[in-house]
């Protein structure tokens, strides 16, 4: 794509639609090419530059640091709350291919987590670790532990893609059909921030749930999720105002 110089069109407007377009097309996934870098690819001004970068920080694409240079902004992956769901098929449904480094797939006490399964703490469990990625990019790390009657066939299970539940279903014939959850925000420890390149000094979302198949637990997930790449949304329903009351 090239500048028109003919057309009424504002030369910072038309770099800023070029850039917009080439941003669309993951061109800048390792670096935004600085002002100079523009200047000379596009034979224009460093103002027409500038505005352009502007613009486009003013629609959430860019975000300049000081001393530090101009960088794109990813977009959060929004997850909604009305009832069951799963980052697997949150992430098919926007067509991003979804996978998991499965580090940790064993049976160990289960220990605290037999409080929630409501089993001994001496009691075995499936404990699986899964660091789960978005395209190429980790997206949150799950811990699961789960009775070790219920789910020892997933010791020998390809957890590497999809949803767990799927694998419960189809080689366990457990089917999640209820659960709690609570979300609250943490800043995680290196190791975890490690795993998850969460850039220095952002949060994540630590996320406890407990699923149920015909009202026993059968899983306790503890997720640390990005906080800069994920958000939830919840949808309130149509709620009736009072009537206004009205003197007389």
């Amino acid at each position: 794509m090239s500048l028109d110089r003919a057309s009424p069109i504002p030369l910072w407007a038309q770099l800023a639609e070029i850039l917009r377009s080439r941003l669309g097309q993951g061109e800048f996934s390792d670096r935004f090419p600085t002002e100079e870098e523009l200047v000379n690819q596009y034979s224009v001004s460093r103002h027409t530059v500038r505005e352009s970068i502007r613009r486009l920080q003013e629609q959430g694409l860019l975000q300049r640091r000081q001393g530090k240079g101009t960088f794109v902004v990813h977009p959060r992956f929004e997850q909604p709350l009305q009832g069951f769901y799963s980052l697997a098929f949150m992430l098919a449904d926007q067509g991003i291919v979804e996978h998991s480094d499965v580090r940790a797939l064993e049976v160990r006490p289960c220990g605290a987590a037999g409080r929630a399964l409501d089993i001994s703490q001496g009691d075995g469990c499936v404990y699986i670790e899964r660091l789960r990625y978005a395209g190429d990019e980790p997206i949150a790390l799950d811990r699961s532990w789960l009775p070790e009657e219920v789910a020892f066939v997933l010791l020998h299970a390809d957890l590497t893609a999809g949803s767990l539940y799927d694998h419960l279903a189809i080689e366990c014939g457990i089917v999640i059909d209820g659960g709690t959850e609570k979300i609250w925000p943490v800043n995680p420890d290196r190791q975890d921030t490690s795993l998850l390149q969460l850039p220095e000094g952002e949060a994540a979302f630590f996320v406890e749930r407990i699923a149920r198949c015909d009202s026993r637990a059968v899983e306790l997930r503890n997720s640390t999720v990005r906080g800069d790449r994920y958000q939830f949304v919840v949808e309130w329903p149509s709620i009736p105002l009072p009537r206004a009351q009205v003197a007389t």
